[in-house]
Order: C-alpha cells, then structure tokens, then sequence
C-alpha cells in the first residue's frame, strides 16, 4: 500500500495510537502522533492533527488536550476502569478451572483494554500470584460446546476422568461415555460444574468441566426439564458442600456466639439462627449430609455441636471415630 493510499486510515491510525498509548498520566504530544504516523507511511501537518482529534472527539473517543506545555493528548475514559480491569485478572488468575496457558493469554487480551503503561501494572499483578491450575485445555470449548447443547436443547455425551496415584488421567466407567442433559453451568468452590440431569438414575448431577473429555452433542433433545423448573442454583451451591453430594438434610447446630459470621458466611443472611444465651445460638441449616460436610464441621472443633437429627449425629460420631482410629495408640 502506497503512502498517499494510507492516508486513508489516517483516523484509524491515531485512534489506535491514543488508546494504546495513552492515559492520564501518559499524555502523547503532537509530535509523538507525527512521528508515529510518519513511521507509518502517513505524512500529515500539525494543523491537521488538531483537526483530526476533533474529529474522533465528535465520534464518541474521549480525548482530552493538555494545552499547557509540552502539551499533548490521552484517552479520559475507557470501557473498563483500569480498577475492573484489575479485578478481572485476578479472578483469571485465581480460578482454578482455566490452566495457566490460557490464563495468559486471557490476560493478554485484557492488557489491551487499557493504556500499555496501565497494562505494566496489570502485569505486575499476575507475577505475585501463584495458584494451582487445571491441566485440561480444552476447557473452553467445553464450555463453549455445553452452552451450545443447552441453547439447542440437546443432550451432550462426554467422558470422565478422575487421577491415579501416579498422576494420570484415568477413565471412569472404563471410558464408557456418560449421556446428560445439560441444563446449567456453576463456578463453585473454584470450580466449574455441569449441572445435569442424568437420564438413567432420574437424578440432578453436577461434574467437574475441566475432567469432562471427549464432549460431543447428541440429537436426542434434553430431558429433566421439570426438575429444573425451580431449581436454585445459589442454594444447591449453599447445601452441597464442594460439590459432592449426600442425602438433603435440616441440620440443627449448637455453636459458638462467634460462628455467626461463619454461618452466615457458608449459608446465607437467611439462614434460621436465634439466640439462645450471650454465648451460644442455634441455626437450622439444609445441607447434602456427606464426609465434605463432616470435615467443614470438625475444622470449626468444639464450637459446634450437632443436635439433631440423631442420624446425622450418629454418622458424624462414626465419621469422627474413624478418624481417631488412625491415631489409637
């Protein structure tokens, strides 16, 4: 492409200048925009240039001019504040479920949503943070394909994997593929879950995202959809402790006044709770009762006690028996 046909891309070229370039504290001089048209085959004035930044002012860029000397040019506003921005890497980082691979390349696509001295700070963020990763990158088309199923309305087929001692995928089912109805997608306990309806058992299933291989849609059409007519996917999350499941339970705890926060924090400002003295009060929680549930019970220790029902008081007294076993002499 000729100089004089570049000419032509002119605006687009200073608009892509001033939104990498730019931010408050990293103002462009007129001569900076020159120069770097110049490098571009395009000649321009610097008359011309004032003209210009009204131009892209007038279509919505909010550039504001420093007229005080050296003078110069920066983007005032962006769609994401460079605070959000922030934010959003470290959920990124933090999540387990995305691999370190496409974390990266995640976060690089953010740092172009910012001016590149603002992107430094978003990188500086990233190297302090160090979490575990899933290991299974085709995570994203997973989800992608499960989102497809269920705007289709289609079953999906998949196989499951879990880790052997020696660190390796192994198959559950012998590699038989599962067959679900896919109605909804949960981040949980750093997680991402499937929400399903298994056909076979007549059952809501949840499955870890990233240990599903092989997914593929089917033609059957999704099944299940009266289970889910008033499912509540934050209360699932609130009794299901990680994602495992157990039978549905109302479970009295006597706790510690101090647990409050705690109870509140795991089950929700509705969760039933009265006081029963300046030290102790009562809550009425629903819970899938499972080992999961037991072992958040015993790291709270002696501040909380179940009162019923007896069952369940029963089965965390064998949960804890078996425990100590292990240390018995």
């Amino acid at each position: 492409m000729g100089r004089s046909d570049k000419q032509k891309l002119k605006l687009l070229y200073m608009a892509k200048f001033i939104c990498e370039r730019t931010d408050e504290e990293h103002p462009v001089t007129t001569k900076e925009i020159i120069d770097y048209l110049d490098a571009n085959g395009i000649t321009v004035e610097r008359k011309t240039v004032y003209r210009d930044m009204e131009q892209l002012t007038e279509f919505g860029l909010d550039i504001i001019q420093i007229k005080e000397r050296p003078g110069g040019y920066y983007l005032a506003s962006r769609k994401f504040e460079l605070a959000e921005l922030k934010l959003l890497v470290d959920a990124v980082q933090a999540s387990k479920f995305i691999t370190a691979k496409k974390s990266g390349e995640l976060i690089g696509k953010l740092e172009t949503l910012c001016g590149r001295e603002q992107a430094k700070q978003l990188h500086r963020q990233v190297v302090v943070t160090n979490r575990g990763k899933a290991v299974n990158e085709n995570i994203y088309y997973n989800i992608d394909m499960i989102y497809n199923a269920i705007a289709e309305n289609v079953k999906i087929r998949f196989q499951y994997f879990e880790w052997s001692v020696n660190k390796e995928m192994k198959l559950r089912r012998d590699g038989t593929f599962y067959e679900v109805s896919p109605w909804l997608l949960s981040w949980d306990d750093e997680n991402y879950y499937l929400i399903a309806y298994d056909d076979r058992s007549r059952e809501i299933r949840h499955y870890r995202v990233d240990k599903m291989l092989r997914i593929g849609l089917m033609e059957a059409p999704r099944e299940g959809k009266s289970s889910f007519a008033d499912f509540d996917v934050a209360e699932y999350s609130k009794k299901t402790f990680g994602m495992f499941a157990g039978e549905d339970e109302t479970v009295t705890l006597y706790c510690d006044s101090r647990l409050t926060g705690v109870m509140i924090d795991r089950f929700g400002k509705d969760v039933a709770m009265r006081q029963c003295d300046e030290e102790h009060i009562r809550a009425r929680v629903n819970v899938a009762v499972s080992r999961q549930f037991f072992g958040w019970l015993t790291g709270l220790g002696a501040a909380v006690r179940i009162e019923a029902p007896e069952h369940v008081v029963r089965e965390y007294r064998e949960y804890l028996g078996e425990i100590l076993k292990q240390y018995g002499r």
